[in-house]
């Protein structure tokens, strides 16, 4: 009998998206192993073990770390990023306010326009692309224009250089998103059991953290595999 995945996406992303849950659950463990006895030690680190090793047994351990690794790295410039630019947005609209002709032409031209409500949503290619329309608008007139009403110049310069650290860690991101080995019905098994086991710590856990909106969140299978942002995407 033919087996077939019991996910949606690729066996990469329920992979990195299981062990990032696993991971959230390990942090906040005290509490969950409070309400679930089952859960006590050492069951969430015997489960990243069973993640790891069926990670290198077929997938390649070495291309599954790079790509966890570069991950983090893209959240933490995308959370540098999006910091940077909702400061600015924030003093353009301040400064700018008894001109609204003037700061909508400036919000428009550094793209906040077109893609920051995406970018808010942590759409990964609308924060690339405002990036590098700010990049490329942000003439030295403009500069002026907005450092002379009180934004420190450094915020213009740290956003600049986010444009090239997202590009280039996507990049390297994607790199690493291929599989190395041939998914055979055994592979299959292995990771069907991951994805049924992490999905029940997520339902379960989610439950507890229903008045903590960002702690559920973190054991929300799509929301993690969204916000890891796993799905290829092109770069300008």
């Amino acid at each position: 009998m033919e087996i077939t995945r019991n996910y949606k996406c690729k066996d990469v992303e329920m992979l990195i998206t299981a062990a990032t849950i696993n991971d959230s659950a390990i942090k906040n463990k005290t509490f969950l192993q409070s309400k679930r006895a089952n859960w006590a030690d050492p069951f969430f680190e015997d489960f990243k073990e069973e993640i790891d090793k069926t990670i290198e047994d077929y997938l390649g351990l070495d291309s599954a770390k790079q790509l966890r690794d570069s991950t983090k790295i893209v959240l933490e410039i995308q959370a540098n990023a999006m910091k940077d630019l909702a400061e600015l947005k924030t003093q353009i609209e301040a400064d700018f306010k008894s001109n609204p002709v003037q700061k909508t032409e400036i919000l428009t031209t550094l793209g906040f326009n077109a893609h920051y409500k995406a970018v808010q949503s942590k759409d990964q290619e609308a924060l690339i692309s405002l990036l590098f329309q700010f990049k490329t608008n942000l003439t030295p007139d403009l500069r002026t224009k907005i450092t002379d009403q009180g934004t420190a110049p450094a915020t213009l310069d740290a956003i600049i250089a986010h444009a090239e650290q997202l590009k280039n860690a996507n990049i390297t991101q994607e790199g690493f998103k291929g599989t190395r080995k041939e998914i055979t019905a055994e592979a299959l098994t292995a990771f069907n059991a991951i994805y049924e086991k992490v999905i029940n710590i997520a339902v379960i856990s989610a439950k507890f953290y229903k008045d903590k909106p960002e702690l559920k969140d973190q054991f929300s299978f799509t929301k993690v595999k969204n916000k890891l942002n796993l799905t290829k995407k092109p770069n300008p």
